[in-house]
């Protein structure tokens, strides 16, 4: 081969190989300044944390189905329109209602102690004179398994300990969450009357942890609860000596069907490209316990402040940011998936989708997923340039390989999708309890996410190729 072919080849595969690094310095070059002037407004700027507090003060918690729920569409809407921001609307959505009603669980033997305890999303009731018996303990299903017919006409409790989080290792929560979703299925399939399941958290102050659950296609449907992590220690020490514990269930969980709800939607129209959109959100639903102001309060609040500060800063990308609050998340990502349903035709015109669901805590990165390897890794060199723009803010990395829950049902249509990360370290210390509340956050922290989404927002929209492209 010619000595000149082998260097043209040679120089060709090279300009392949550090496509990426030289896409992504040239957005440095050109995005730094601007960026430097989002920070610095941002972390100027108390408005966030207002704004959070009149959702999660003057709100409070929003279940899928509720009256708060809507009150908080309607008042995140009226927001966003009163910040001057184009075709605010909300999209229809049918969503589940499930209601809580009065719930306890009491000890009976061998004493009588009250359980802290909250059901499960999507639990069915056990009437009004509960279920008193007998209960079994174990800690994952192959113990269920190895059990026979030991679970038939007994309670029992899931007893999987999660464990605490390291930054090697992360939460743990994927693994730990199987048994609050799939536990009263398991159980029902055994003889089971009811399901009891330790709550998904390393740390707990007697604070019983929420969540969905489902039955998937169970025949015999048992009522399914989180008990506190300390309760559920004590009542595996009792048996695990041999002693027989008791207690009575008494759950008026009742599903009410689908009822209308929305995803509110508002936009920075862009100045070139206005059809092509990127989107950033947070899922405006939460439990019927605490505020919900981590899961997912502060996320919407760092969208809706993106499109506010960029205003106010007279930033104008070329292609439409679009601020998208999903319904509904809690009880199965039914917002995110209608949302990729009703706007399936122009998937192709949305160069990226950014969701907030990990909390306010110091922002640590972003997550990035694709069904195309080759964008997806041009995708993440030019994120981690963008987040090292923001590295006045807090030093931040790119996670290749995740996302975040609303923005996945887009992935399917080509849609590059985003997790905007957060220190999780603490964040299921709180997640689905009374204690998601404000004042778990901090104000320092929540600028600091604003300035964060808001550079990405901006870059994303406003650089000369899409996201994930090269040319």
């Amino acid at each position: 081969m010619p000595s000149n072919r082998i260097r043209l080849i040679a120089v060709c595969i090279a300009s392949v190989a550090f496509a990426p690094r030289a896409i992504a310095e040239s957005l440095s070059a050109e995005y730094q300044a601007t960026a430097q002037r989002i920070i610095d407004a941002a972390m100027s700027d108390d408005g966030a944390y207002l704004r959070l507090q009149e959702l999660c003060d003057g709100i409070g918690n929003r279940i899928s189905g509720s009256e708060n729920l809507e009150r908080a569409t309607r008042w995140a809407l009226e927001s966003l329109r009163a910040d001057g921001n184009d075709n605010c609307r909300l999209e229809p959505v049918m969503v589940p209602k499930w209601v809580r009603g009065n719930e306890s669980c009491v000890m009976q033997s061998p004493r009588v102690q009250p359980l802290a305890l909250l059901g499960l999303g999507g639990s069915v009731g056990t009437g009004p004179v509960g279920i008193t018996a007998p209960v079994v303990v174990v800690k994952d299903e192959a113990e269920l398994d190895a059990l026979g017919t030991g679970a038939r006409g007994k309670i029992v409790l899931f007893n999987h300990v999660m464990p605490p989080y390291t930054e090697e290792s992360g939460t743990g929560y994927g693994a730990a969450v199987q048994y609050r979703y799939n536990g009263a299925r398991w159980a029902a399939e055994k003889g089971a009357v009811a399901c009891l399941v330790r709550s998904v958290t390393a740390h707990s102050l007697h604070s019983p942890h929420t969540g969905m659950m489902s039955y998937g296609d169970a025949k015999v449907k048992i009522p399914a609860a989180a008990i506190a992590t300390e309760d559920a220690e004590m009542i595996a020490r009792l048996t695990a000596r041999g002693i027989p514990v008791t207690v009575t269930l008494t759950m008026d969980a009742e599903n009410h069907g689908e009822v209308p709800s929305a995803n509110v939607v508002a936009e920075l129209r862009g100045t070139t490209f206005p059809e092509e959109i990127v989107v950033i959100g947070g899922h405006i639903d939460s439990w019927d316990v605490g505020q919900g102001a981590n899961d997912d309060g502060g996320g919407c609040i760092m969208a809706m402040e993106t499109l506010r500060l960029l205003r106010k800063l007279n930033l104008h990308p070329k292609r439409t940011i679009r601020v998208v609050l999903w319904t509904t998340e809690e009880l199965g990502l039914i917002g995110g998936k209608q949302y990729a349903k009703d706007h399936a035709s122009e998937l192709e015109h949305h160069v990226g989708a950014i969701e907030a669901d990990i909390g306010s805590f110091t922002p640590v990165g972003y997550g990035v997923d694709c069904q195309d390897a080759k964008r997806l890794d041009i995708a993440a060199a030019q994120l981690r340039e963008i987040m090292g723009m923001c590295g006045s803010v807090a030093p931040l990395k790119v996670t290749p390989g995740s996302s975040a829950p609303d923005v996945s049902p887009m992935k399917s249509g080509g849609v590059i999708v985003m997790g905007h990360d957060t220190n999780s370290a603490h964040y299921f210390d709180y997640h689905h309890t009374h204690a998601d509340t404000i004042d778990k956050i901090d104000p320092v922290d929540l600028r600091r996410n604003v300035a964060v989404m808001a550079v990405a927002a901006y870059t994303i929209a406003d650089m000369p190729h899409r996201l994930g492209e090269d040319n």
